[in-house]
C-alpha cells in the first residue's frame, strides 16, 4: 500500500473525514459539500499522529533544503510543529492577519530575510489561506520553497493557483485515494461514486438543482 492509500485509510478510520453524499455539509463558504475533512483528528491518536508525522519526513525531503518549517494558523500549527521537531528545524507559524495589539505580528517566531521555508498546512482546498501564508512570508523576504498538506480535494483551481504563484505543493494524501479506500472498507456504497466525484469537478454548482 502507497501512503496516499495509507493516510487515506487512517483518515477513514478516526472519522477526520466523513463522507455523506444523501445528506451534504454545508461549508462556511456556503459550499454544499458530500465530504468533510477535519485533520484535528489525528492529534487524538498517537499511532496515526505519529504515522503522519513520518510521511510528512519522509515527503519533505522533495523540498530540501530549507531552513524553517512554518504552519499556516491554526490547523497546520501542530503539524509543522511536529514536523519541525523532527527535522530539528526552527519553527515559525502564520497568522491569516496581523494581531491588532502587541508586536502586531503576523509571522510568529524568528525569521529572517532570505530563509528558506516549507508551509505546512493540514487541508488544501481551493488553496487561498495557503498562498496568504506564502506571500506574507514572501513579503519579509524568505523563499518559500513549497507547501506541503495532509489532504487535497484536488481541485483544479487549487492546482491552478498555486502554478501562478510559482508555487510547488504536494500532499500526503487525496480525494482519489480516498474514494479507493471508502470503497474497499464499505465506507460508501459504489452507487455513490458517481456523486462525490461529480462534485469535485464543480463543487460550486453541486447539488443547487437537487430536491
Amino acid at each position: 500500500m502507497n501512503t496516499a492509500n495509507e493516510v487515506a485509510e487512517k483518515l477513514l478510520q478516526i472519522n477526520a473525514v466523513k463522507l455523506s453524499p444523501q445528506n451534504p455539509f454545508t461549508w462556511a463558504s456556503g459550499i454544499k459539500s458530500p465530504i468533510y475533512c477535519d485533520n484535528r483528528l489525528v492529534l487524538s491518536y498517537p499511532s496515526v499522529r505519529s504515522f503522519v508525522v513520518d510521511a510528512f519526513v519522509a515527503q519533505s525531503s522533495q523540498f530540501a533544503p530549507f531552513d524553517i518549517v512554518a504552519g499556516v494558523a491554526t490547523a497546520g500549527i501542530p503539524h509543522g510543529a511536529l514536523l519541525a521537531d523532527r527535522l530539528e528545524k526552527p519553527f515559525i507559524y502564520v497568522r491569516e492577519k496581523a494581531k491588532s495589539h502587541g508586536r502586531q505580528n503576523q509571522i510568529e517566531g524568528n525569521v529572517w530575510s532570505g530563509a528558506k521555508v516549507l508551509v505546512i498546512e493540514d487541508l488544501i482546498s481551493t488553496g487561498g489561506s495557503s498562498l496568504k501564508a506564502v506571500e506574507t512570508l514572501r513579503e519579509v523576504g524568505c523563499e518559500v520553497v513549497g507547501i506541503l498538506a495532509i489532504f487535497s480535494y484536488g481541485f483544479q483551481k487549487a492546482t491552478d493557483v498555486f502554478a501562478e504563484a510559482n508555487c510547488p505543493f504536494d500532499t500526503l494524501s487525496n480525494y482519489d485515494a480516498l474514494l479507493k479506500k471508502a470503497i474497499e472498507m464499505n465506507y460508501i456504497a459504489a452507487n455513490d461514486l458517481e456523486t462525490l466525484q461529480n462534485w469535485r469537478i464543480s463543487p460550486s454548482t453541486w447539488g443547487i438543482n437537487d430536491k
